[in-house]
């Protein structure tokens, strides 16, 4: 049947929304105890850890120290095509000697009940020699206090790219430089991790909250020393991830460890402080971008320096700039670039993957200062970004990055966005309101964007399975954490080989019965794990093909499948045909299953793009900012369900306004977190933000059989920037340039106050 395209209602929300999907928290094994972790409440110390008191409390069965583990460190973390300039930043599994943030796991202990246990973790006794803090990257890249004092620097890894016969800014008319800070936000999921751990004679099966079950399986083995076949990594439901649930962290980690040592099931709960503490975050960047321009607009040249927070130890952090570089012209056509770069630790929390990794950095500075180009020279905001844009006949387009820009007409998308918001229609209230002179001014903003969505796209596997009783079975390496995809994926079959999309039931997440995968991550679950399913499809055709033929009678090669009724027949003659049930009786005689499974490889990385539009409203006398509007196009190639599409730019939308306008990870110059709970960590509510006008182009890629892109991130690249800029539009009259995000009332009152200009009446 031809469904893909259709708004199809989820299939997996009524597992979510009665109960019957079970989270970590929910699983207790028989006899099973909890672990808890004691943490630093200092940012840099020298410590030492006595545990005496802690064990001698009934209902704590066990405490451990690094002392009493004897574990090696763990070592920074490898990534593809990149190096660390320094050695020796392995990361202890348990605080040893020295404290590097708060939140430094020091001792695990475990207990009968965690609830109660907490009073324990009063009487683990920590000696903390206090050492200066640094939290500051910009501070921590002068080398005057060294997480590592025997590596000698903070800096652990640097890029100049592009750098090989840059010529500078010759030649260039107009040249202009703003420096812009990229803060550091939680990913805060609404389910934490968790982690459950039991032992058998086949080895230990384990529960977690996570985004990516093969990669957890990696790294459990090599953590616990055990065979491949030892480690079973079971499915459970994923309350959001964001980033945040890559491969387990060292608490995660020592579940299954202690769970050996003790011969009983464990289970670790995180915490909504360890959550807000504990987590990586994301983002924390600061760049300072220049850009060269002839007088009409045209851009020449743009350089970036940036400088990436690690936090205390190099986990992702410092490939995030690596990442950016990839889409570091943006949409533009811009025909010299250099960038460099530099990764450095503080003593805070350790920086990684949040929606966008990498990307929403770049567009954030690239957006910013072709604004302040276009103040510059004199020019519609607009009319910069027509310019300069990859034309729509240039596709496929490599940029000076190297990077091939597969399909995308962004002049339309652009155009559309504009006629959807009524763009001449703003430009006229908004200067309506500046002749009334009164505390209201409206701003318009724009952001122009791409993102490299299934950059890394490692083997996926797709397996069929249809039931004598006519289940759909399907078996995927994708790992759903809400993104809808045992819908789209059931779509799929259903659209190939018309099977019900209610008989679809999803398999995810369990490495016993999905043998290979990697993960849920860098929007590539549609590109990769869905072309293996799509691939599966039309291998479960052929599979059913002998059978449907043997059936009716006829040859292999005459016999084709009606999608629409979901049946087989001789080609010409459609009245005489045989169902999936009868398919299913005669493989069954045959004694064989009805079932097939691939892996699928080669699929390329393509780029998605968008336009958003966002008008705000700025109370001049206090500084208090509303998002009226925010239109969004989005670009994903051909959509598969604009109903779950739309979902996930809902989403992101709401973290990439969250970033310009509310939250913001922050620390005191002794590194203690300032607003680790959700009391003081401003995540907006659907009452602080607009309904968004959201809108579809489709510009199929040739990279996958399916032609889409992926769009689970596009919204947090656009959205921030395009609030930034309609924030700085509206106070251009008081002679406002820039400033940086968060965009709280405090700091718009202030900008407002020491612009340029005298300020409002």
């Amino acid at each position: 049947m031809a469904i893909l395209g259709r708004a199809e209602p989820r299939i997996e929300d009524r597992q979510l929304l009665t109960g019957e999907a079970l989270y970590a928290t929910d699983l207790r094994p028989p006899g099973s105890a909890e672990v808890i972790f004691a943490r630093s409440s200092m940012a840099h110390a020298l410590i030492r850890v006595d545990a005496s008191a802690a064990r001698e409390t009934p209902g704590v069965i066990a405490v451990y120290t690094a002392e009493d583990l004897g574990l090696a460190d763990r070592p920074a973390m490898p990534l593809p095509g990149h190096s660390f300039s320094v050695e020796g930043l392995s990361r202890p599994v348990l605080a040893r000697d020295r404290v590097r943030f708060v939140g430094e796991p020091l001792a695990a202990l475990v207990v009968e009940d965690a609830a109660a246990g907490f009073d324990a973790l009063e009487l683990v006794a920590v000696d903390y020699a206090p050492l200066p803090a640094v939290v500051d990257p910009e501070a921590a890249a002068r080398d005057e206090v060294l997480l590592f004092p025997q590596a000698g620097t903070n800096v652990v890894s640097s890029t100049d790219l592009g750098g090989e016969g840059w010529e500078g800014f010759a030649g260039c008319e107009v040249v202009v430089t703003e420096r812009i800070a990229n803060h550091r936000v939680v990913a805060a999921p609404l389910e934490g991790r968790g982690c459950v751990a039991e032992w058998g004679e086949d080895g230990v099966t384990i529960r977690l909250s996570t985004q990516a079950p093969h990669m957890a399986k990696g790294a459990f083995v090599a953590f616990l020393g055990v065979e491949p076949d030892q480690v079973h990594i079971k499915p459970a439901a994923v309350g959001g991830g964001f980033g945040a649930k890559g491969a387990p962290a060292t608490d995660e980690l020592l579940v299954p460890h202690l769970s050996r040592l003790l011969g009983r099931p464990l289970r670790w709960v995180e915490t909504r402080t360890e959550t807000m503490r504990m987590l990586h975050t994301g983002r924390g960047q600061v760049a300072t971008v220049t850009v060269g321009a002839d007088r009409q607009g045209r851009v020449q040249a743009v350089e970036f320096d940036i400088l990436q927070d690690c936090g205390a130890y190099p986990a992702l952090g410092p490939f995030m700039p690596n990442i950016g570089w990839l889409v570091a012209t943006g949409p533009y056509a811009i025909p010299r670039i250099r960038y460099r770069s530099r990764s450095v630790l503080t003593n805070t929390t350790p920086t990684g993957a949040y929606r966008g990794a990498g990307r929403p950095e770049p567009a954030l500075a690239l957006d910013r200062i072709l604004d302040r180009l276009a103040g510059e020279i004199g020019i519609d905001t607009v009319e910069i970004r027509r310019r300069n844009v990859i034309p729509s006949d240039a596709y496929p387009y490599t940029s000076a990055t190297g990077t091939v820009h597969d399909s995308g007409n962004l002049t339309a998308a652009l155009d559309g966005v504009l006629r959807s918001a009524g763009y001449d229609d703003l430009r006229k209230e908004q200067q309506r309101l500046r002749e009334e002179g009164g505390r209201q001014r409206l701003g318009i903003g724009l952001s122009v964007f791409v993102d490299i969505t299934g950059r890394h796209c490692p083997p996926d596997f797709g397996a069929i399975e249809v039931t004598a009783d006519q289940r759909v079975i399907l078996r995927s390496s994708s790992a759903p954490t809400g993104q809808g995809h045992a819908t789209v994926w059931g779509m799929i079959v259903a659209d190939r080989l018309g099977l019900d999309l209610a008989r679809v039931e999803l398999v995810a997440g369990d490495t016993d019965l999905v043998p290979v995968g990697f993960g849920t991550f860098g929007s590539k679950s549609a590109l990769s794990a869905g072309t293996a399913i799509d691939l599966a499809a039309t291998a479960m055709l052929e599979r059913a093909r002998p059978y449907a033929a043997g059936l009716l009678e006829a040859a292999e090669g005459d016999v084709v499948l009606d999608a629409d009724r979901g049946r087989f027949h001789v080609a010409g003659t459609p009245s005489v045909s045989v169902s999936w049930a009868d398919i299913t009786r005669a493989a069954a005689d045959a004694g064989e299953p009805l079932a097939v499974e691939l892996v699928s490889e080669g699929i390329g990385p393509s780029i998605t793009s968008g336009a958003y539009l966002a008008a705000v409203t700025v109370d001049v006398e206090t500084g208090g900012v509303g998002l009226e509007r925010l239109v969004t196009c989005d670009d994903a190639g051909r959509i598969l369900n604009p109903m779950i599409a739309m979902g996930q730019v809902h989403g992101g939308l709401a973290q990439g306004v969250a970033q310009a306008l509310f939250e913001e990870l922050r620390y005191d110059d002794d590194g203690n977190p300032l607003n680790s709970t959700l009391a003081d960590y401003l995540m907006p509510s659907a009452a602080e933000l607009p309904l968004f006008d959201v809108s579809f182009q489709e510009t199929p890629t040739d990279r996958n059989p399916l032609g889409v892109k992926g769009i689970g991130e596009s919204g947090t690249i656009g959205a921030t920037p395009a609030v930034l800029n309609a924030v700085i539009d509206a106070l251009a009259e008081f002679g406002v340039r820039h400033v940086d995000i968060p965009l709280t009332p405090e700091r718009v009152w202030h900008a407002i106050r020491t612009a340029g200009s005298a300020g409002p009446p």
